[in-house]
């Protein structure tokens, strides 16, 4: 008969399943779960549309954006790893904007981890047009 477990033995194990199933998924995320393809709300015209610098339809610059890497929209410095020095003030708005990724067209912060990855691992680096059938420099 094999031995009982312990109760740390049992935790160990779950987490090693669990830490298992987190690194299978990664590669099989979502899109529509990604930051850069998170639902935003123009504040000018009210269209709803996917998270981008500017409006696709009137053109208008977002006023709250939107990490494409994180999903933040406030950058609390003690929390973060700013490459911007404000230090006690929280920057929101265009002050915590660092990039805008040239495949997805969404704002980046300037977190040091975001504007390093974000371009390396945006989703939609050889992304294609569904209507057009062209990728995002052929546009």
């Amino acid at each position: 008969m094999p031995k009982k477990k312990t109760g740390a033995r049992k935790k160990a194990e779950n987490r090693r399943e669990r830490e298992k199933q987190l690194r299978a998924s990664r590669s099989t995320i979502d899109l529509a779960k990604h930051p850069c393809n998170a639902s935003m709300e123009c504040d000018k015209c009210q269209r709803r549309q996917k998270n981008r610098a500017f409006c696709y339809f009137c053109n208008s610059v977002q006023k709250l954006p939107i990490c494409a890497q994180c999903g933040k929209t406030k950058c609390m410095m003690k929390s973060s790893d700013c490459v911007i020095k404000h230090a006690g003030v929280y920057s929101t708005g265009l002050a915590m904007v660092g990039a805008i990724c040239d495949f997805c067209e969404a704002w980046v912060c300037h977190g040091r981890k975001c504007l390093s990855t974000h371009a390396c691992a945006c989703p939609l680096t050889d992304a294609e047009c569904v209507e057009c059938e062209r990728g995002v420099w052929d546009h």
